[in-house]
């Protein structure tokens, strides 16, 4: 479970411009996929960088649970809880290009304090779901796009996190590879707690069992996703309206 509450971040820019993500509330259940929509700049990174323990909100709180649904734990207050309990893909690859894929993956299971046994059992598991045997002692750096994410799908997961933060999970691929992505994350839903950050609207309809929209920094509870576009669109066309009042 990943509950955010009352986030709120504020920065300047380099250009001195100050943006803020105000008062985010939303809540991702365990055995769900919850979407997170928006245009570039709406502030949907600012809150996953935050959930991923990146960085500080300026005031709110972001709580997650493992997978023993124990009490759960504050992080804000221990930001290095969230590597444990999260397991994130960015939306660019960042994998180092001239390791193997199964040193990586070896290496992703030590960062993870993952004991020789656990490692080896956990890499084949990964092997197995993602379809990596047949380039395991390639660079990363000669793998497709696809197979990068599949690599970088597998890292996530090594440690078997209760929690999985997505970003742009399907940018850059193939029709075929956006079918069976869709298809992996909504087999780990059924066990964990799934965000997906896209400016897809479609791919939103497709997985989730809710979505929110971000926009201007402020997010908005999508109340019917066979409806998102019209959302969207109504939402951000009112804003604009609302803006140019104000001017």
């Amino acid at each position: 479970m990943i509950e955010v509450l009352n986030f709120c971040k504020e920065y300047k820019s380099h250009r001195k411009q100050t943006f803020k993500v105000e008062d985010v509330s939303f809540t991702v259940e365990k055995g769900s996929i919850t979407g997170l929509v928006g245009p570039n700049g709406s502030g949907k990174s600012t809150v996953i960088k935050a959930i991923c323990g990146f960085h500080y909100p300026t005031s709110g709180q972001i709580k997650m649970c493992g997978n023993d649904d124990a009490q759960p734990v504050d992080i804000t207050e221990q930001s290095e809880k969230a590597m444990e309990l999260c397991g994130y893909v960015p939306e660019i690859t960042q994998l180092p290009p001239d390791m193997k894929v199964i040193d990586f993956l070896n290496y992703a299971a030590k960062c993870h304090g993952l004991s020789k046994e656990q490692a080896q059992e956990s890499i084949e598991k990964q092997v197995k779901a993602f379809n990596l045997s047949d380039f395991l002692n390639n660079k990363i750096k000669i793998l497709s796009k696809g197979q990068q994410q599949r690599v970088s799908f597998a890292q996530a997961l090594i440690h078997d996190p209760a929690n999985l933060v997505l970003d742009e999970p399907i940018n850059g691929l193939d029709p075929s590879q956006i079918i069976a992505f869709r298809e992996l994350i909504k087999k780990y839903s059924k066990t964990k707690a799934i965000l997906v950050s896209t400016h897809i609207l479609s791919e939103v309809n497709n997985i989730c069992s809710k979505a929110y929209i971000m926009h201007q920094g402020k997010i908005y509870p999508v109340k019917n996703l066979a409806q998102i576009e019209k959302e969207f669109v109504d939402l951000t066309t009112k804003q604009a309206a609302l803006t140019q009042e104000d001017k």
